[in-house]
């Protein structure tokens, strides 16, 4: 049996070896080492790793660790998030976020600087946000992703 930590460590050696694009390129290539691990998992592991997708030399988007910016842009989206989100729905290819009066623009902000490679862009009135996902997401994916990031302690 594996531990969190050994299979997190495992983690980020393999991404560092190889390209790795989607959670079940990261389980794989667990499995591949004798770690079995279920989707689930390997989602909190990549959240609370704050592993980001960067293009690579053949423009893939890839699992990469993260940098100094990077990191300072996903905290300010996690506590954006936790300050302004009432809500989410997904609706398709959208994402609709709720926030009090006056909020949303701040959060839609804070969405766009984060740059996640899911999130294609927002719009937001008052309280309402739209996010629009990238082709091969969905409005789920990015309410899973946005849930991952409110889970995270802040200290990681």
């Amino acid at each position: 049996m594996t531990t969190k930590y050994e299979r997190q460590g495992l983690i980020l050696r393999l991404v560092q070896e190889r390209p790795l694009s989607t959670q079940a390129d990261v389980a794989d290539a667990l499995r591949a080492r004798g770690v079995d691990a279920v989707q689930a998992t390997v989602s909190r592991d990549i959240s609370q790793l704050g592993l980001v997708k960067v293009r690579n030399a053949e423009g893939r988007l890839v699992y990469a660790l993260p940098g100094a910016a990077d990191l300072r842009r996903l905290e300010e989206l996690t506590s954006a998030l936790r300050r302004w989100l009432g809500g989410m729905t997904s609706a398709g290819q959208l994402l609709v976020l709720e926030t009090p009066r006056g909020f949303a623009a701040a959060l839609a902000d804070a969405i766009d600087a984060a740059a996640l490679p899911e999130v294609a862009g927002t719009i937001a009135g008052e309280n309402t946000i739209f996010v629009a996902a990238r082709d091969g997401f969905n409005g789920a994916d990015l309410a899973e992703e946005l849930r991952h990031h409110l889970e995270r302690d802040g200290r990681e």
